[in-house]
């Protein structure tokens, strides 16, 4: 997901990196010691994430999504305006991005696309300038990157006093990590042009995620920060501030048959990943391990397909109206 999506989140937890557990070998020989269970640093983050998009099918998820729908959701965009504003938030390293500002150019030819992205992660604003700097295509666009998280842009704008308006504004799996969730979607609704449209993609209810979170939450170990969020959550706070808005349901699917193989490296970033704790396996207790493990088997989260464990990761695009 970009969980997070983009980052799955803008901020990250204070970590412990030094606290470590001193334990009495059952042999009576030297003593050994357990490194303590610790969040994911921003790098740490970035790799786990990778080795969980290359597993799922996440991206396409999305790809279909913006096939299907997003040249209808974008044609309203504008009103016939000569140049469209755009704003990610979380955008990561820009794919999901440039794959939207191309449907916005073929929906609206010929038009100016100023497009910029909030975006915390260093790594990620780095590679997204490397994607733009090889895409030849990306004529009329121009890009402004804030290296910041989505609450530090917020205050940035509110202390500028200047309010600028977008055309259109996605948020993809980013509202996991924000301090304020009501809060985030409240402004940057509120950053809308008219006829402007916001698009927050979110983890379905119906996904493996909202069950973990919802029935086995004694699972997941207190270095796993952030808001166990999923659509539903959102739509209430929409219904709250009273804006219109569609979801959109979309299945996806995260092969995670590699987190049950003992001392596979690809399992154990999937499982840092799903956590968000670094080397869980190696630092976890057993029984917690187990527990865990157990709880992703189970059918409202996984099923077995060709002896394969696809864990649900469905996604809903929720499209909200000026």
């Amino acid at each position: 997901m970009e969980p997070g999506p983009q980052l799955k989140g803008n901020s990250f937890p204070s970590m412990n990196f030094e606290a470590e557990i001193l334990t009495a070998p059952h042999d009576n020989s030297e003593l050994y010691m357990i490194p303590s269970m610790r969040s994911l640093t921003a790098e740490e983050y970035v790799e786990a994430f990778k080795s969980f998009l290359d597993h799922s099918t996440e991206h396409q998820c999305m790809d279909e999504f913006n096939k299907t729908q997003m040249p209808n959701i974008m044609a309203g965009l504008g009103a016939g305006k000569s140049t469209l504003n755009v704003l990610g938030v979380g955008s990561g390293t820009g794919e999901q991005d440039l794959k939207m500002i191309r449907i916005l150019q073929a929906v609206h030819p010929g038009v100016f696309i100023d497009n910029e992205i909030v975006e915390p992660n260093p790594q990620h604003v780095a590679a997204y300038k490397e994607l733009v700097n090889q895409a030849p295509d990306l004529q009329n666009v121009s890009f402004i990157w804030h290296q910041l998280t989505s609450l530090e842009y917020e205050q940035q704008v509110k202390e500028r006093g200047t309010h600028k308006k977008f055309d259109f504004i996605h948020m993809i799996q980013m509202l996991y990590r924000v301090e304020d969730i009501p809060s985030t979607i409240k402004f940057f609704h509120s950053c809308l042009d008219h006829h402007g449209k916001l698009l927050i993609i979110i983890l379905s209810d119906s996904s493996g995620w909202a069950s973990l979170w919802k029935k086995h939450r004694d699972c997941l170990p207190a270095t796993d920060s952030g808001h166990y969020v999923t659509c539903s959550g959102i739509t209430e706070v929409l219904r709250g501030l009273g804006v219109q808005h569609h979801v959109y349901e979309l299945p996806s699917g995260w092969d995670i048959t590699e987190c049950f193989v003992e001392g596979d490296a690809v399992g154990g970033r999937m499982m840092d990943f799903l956590t968000g704790t670094k080397n869980f396996l190696g630092t976890a207790p057993p029984a917690l391990r187990r527990r865990l493990q157990e709880a992703l088997c189970q059918p409202e989260c996984s099923s077995t397909r060709d002896g394969r464990v696809i864990f649900s990761n469905n996604l809903s695009m929720i499209v909200v109206e000026s």
